[in-house]
């Protein structure tokens, strides 16, 4: 019997050679995410590098597939190469920031989720303006979902809670976690129907902005308008709920 080889380092291995498609197939998914100067290759080496890394972090007793874990990690290593690039500007993030405090401050106001032509108006933009700033600012939304929502060594994603709400619970998961999906889906209601509509297709279903865009028998502008106006919204509850 031979005992130079160590079991744990063939499961990585394992798992490395049964997920390796993964990466080609998200880096198809986000491609479109990404700025023009950032390729294929550069997105397949930062996929690389998250399927190493969750092949090194991935613990069996959380009773989570590893595919699963793997997705996050990939999907996380490809928008951390995107900070690095810094690819987007501090005007954009400024944006961003705007519509969310403005967001923010109506719902307080009105009691109310506002609609769009009352955030334009609270921003002195026309809505055809408004929701141009959307789109420009459409890529931050799907890093912020990325950036942790807590301090713990799980470092829990919103994208990880958001993909919490498909399954029912799983056995092991602490009692902070359950509750934080709990607060993460109370949050989810409290958007539009369209809005939650994209949320779900996009990220529950999987399916592309063109795919989204043929099932609700919208425009792929207006869709990505409706997703960045969706995670701005998000981000803004999680912050006023969550800290």
């Amino acid at each position: 019997m031979h005992y130079d080889q160590n079991p744990h380092n063939d499961d990585r291995s394992q798992h490395i050679r049964d997920n390796i498609y993964l990466v080609d197939i998200l880096v198809g998914r986000m491609i479109t995410q990404v700025p023009s100067f950032m390729n294929k290759d550069d997105m397949k080496s930062a996929g690389m590098v998250g399927l190493l890394d969750a092949s090194n972090k991935f613990d069996p007793s959380k009773n989570i597939l590893f595919k699963t874990f793997a997705e996050y990690r990939i999907r996380g290593a490809i928008l951390d190469e995107m900070r690095k690039l810094d690819w987007f500007s501090r005007s954009l993030r400024d944006k961003q920031s705007k519509i969310g405090k403005t967001i923010a401050t109506l719902e307080l106001e009105l009691g109310r989720d506002p609609e769009e032509h009352e955030v334009a108006n609270s921003m002195n933009l026309s809505l055809d303006d408004y929701r141009s700033m959307l789109h420009q600012v459409g890529h931050l939304g799907c890093v912020s979902l990325n950036e942790t929502l807590d301090h713990s060594n799980e470092g829990r994603s919103f994208l990880d809670t958001l993909a919490d709400q498909r399954s029912s619970t799983i056995p092991g998961k602490r009692i902070e976690d359950q509750e934080l999906t709990e607060r993460i889906a109370e949050i989810l209601s409290q958007l539009s129907e369209k809005e939650r509509l994209v949320i779900s297709l996009y990220y529950y279903e999987e399916l592309t902005q063109k795919e989204i865009s043929k099932i609700l028998d919208l425009s792929e502008g207006r869709v990505s308008q409706l997703h960045s106006q969706a995670l701005i919204k998000l981000k803004t509850k999680v912050k006023a709920q969550l800290y």
